[in-house]
């Protein structure tokens, strides 16, 4: 036999032993997962895709992340491709957005057939991501704004526990700011000060959303006062000029008295802040027990072509063992009820500050503010703050600044 009969004999055994894997290949149904700026956790993320494969040897599960502010473009760019990564995690109030135009599965009917998936949850947490009435998220780590203080700086200006009211933040505030301290330093993005407001019995919308209603005599008088605070030097301006880095700073360099931030903060803080410790760092809730959340979820995109696999991948990473996994290697909570139990338990031993701060995520959470269910949420935000800001900053009257907010948002509002 010539050799060139030979080598395609040998091609053609090769292509037929083949063919059969190519087929399986082929077959498998592929899922992909994309997650909000997560690459430390890649070792979880492994493990999860293993375990799935044992679960469906029919799939196939890609892990993609980006970035926080590359995910949202990359979104809508794989939306209008018609190719959407079948999972999607979101910050804050993003998924709405998506939800209201049509971009998220409605996970409902998943969650009325399986009951069991729905109870693993905290229940305040999970209604976080309903919009009329439907299910579109589950949780993947939860968070939601507290107040730190300083208690050296308490004690040292006669303060002996943290403020019960309105008045006691900014009296307290002011007490502290003498030379290079300040009093109070909050985060600002994602509403996250709003309870300040709230606190005030000062509404952002009406109820049915379809006007504004913060133009009060109320929320004047909330908005001078702490801009007076802000000019005095009780509060530190960086709360409306920052972000995350130079807010968390400002708190770890040991002389702002108080830090209205939500628990992710705390990790940062400590890693800067050489003072910080069970003796030194106070932490509790805003008066009132206001608070904003700022969790992170997993939805499932409408474009997927396997969106069962996507269930069932969900329903996987977010049972008792992974999420227990999720929450003692990263210290955060997952709003899952038994594993928030398990790993608060853990670090009331090893971490009992961190215990104490993780503790307040799973308090008060009927007290949650700042997360309307509105899709032009974004657009309202961007409208509403640079006014708050010029306030704030002394560019402008609360009256006037309110004014104009009232009348950018309304605009919007109108358009819907």
């Amino acid at each position: 036999m010539k050799r060139r009969t030979l080598l395609k004999g040998a091609v053609g055994t090769a292509a037929a032993l083949s063919l059969p894997r190519l087929a399986k290949a082929q077959s498998k149904k592929k899922i992909s997962i994309l997650t909000w700026n997560i690459p430390d956790l890649e070792a979880l993320i492994k493990d999860w895709i293993a375990e799935f494969r044992t679960i469906r040897p029919d799939a196939e599960v890609e892990w993609l992340d980006k970035k926080g502010p590359e995910l949202p473009t990359f979104y809508q760019t794989q939306l209008v491709a018609g190719t959407p990564p079948d999972i999607i995690n979101t910050q804050g109030a993003l998924w709405l957005e998506y939800a209201a135009n049509g971009a998220l599965l409605d996970m409902t009917p998943m969650l009325a057939k399986e009951p069991e998936v729905k109870a693993r949850f905290n229940a305040d947490y999970l209604s976080n991501w309903v919009y009329e009435g439907k299910s579109f998220m589950l949780p993947f780590y939860i968070s939601k704004t507290l107040l730190f203080w300083n208690k050296t700086m308490f004690k040292a200006a006669g303060l002996a526990g943290p403020p019960q009211s309105f008045d006691d933040i900014l009296g307290f505030a002011q007490k502290m700011a003498k030379g290079e301290n300040t009093g109070f330093v909050t985060l600002n993005f994602d509403w996250l000060y709003w309870p300040l407001f709230a606190m005030n019995g000062v509404e952002l919308m009406t109820p049915d959303f379809k006007a504004a209603a913060f133009n009060t005599p109320r929320a004047i008088e909330v908005l001078e006062r702490l801009a007076k605070a802000t000019d005095s030097g009780g509060i530190n301006k960086v709360s409306w000029t920052g972000r995350w880095v130079e807010n968390n700073g400002a708190f770890a360099a040991g002389n702002v008295g108080m830090h209205h931030a939500h628990a992710p903060a705390f990790f940062f803080v400590r890693g800067q802040g050489k003072w910080v410790n069970g003796d030194t760092l106070g932490v509790s809730h805003l008066p009132g027990g206001y608070a904003t959340p700022n969790s992170h979820g997993l939805g499932i995109s409408k474009g997927s072509k396997n969106p069962e696999v996507a269930w069932e991948f969900l329903k996987m990473i977010t049972n008792e063992k992974w999420t227990l996994r999720l929450a003692s290697e990263r210290k955060v909570l997952t709003a899952h009820a038994k594993s928030d139990a398990s790993v608060l338990e853990s670090l009331k031993k090893d971490d009992p500050l961190a215990e104490a701060v993780l503790r307040t995520q799973l308090e008060h959470t009927d007290k949650l503010v700042g997360n309307w269910r509105v899709p032009i949420d974004s657009q309202i935000k961007e409208a509403f703050y640079p006014e708050l800001q010029n306030c704030l900053l002394g560019r402008r009257s609360a009256k006037d600044a309110l004014a104009e907010a009232e009348r950018k948002v309304n605009r919007l509002l109108k358009r819907g």
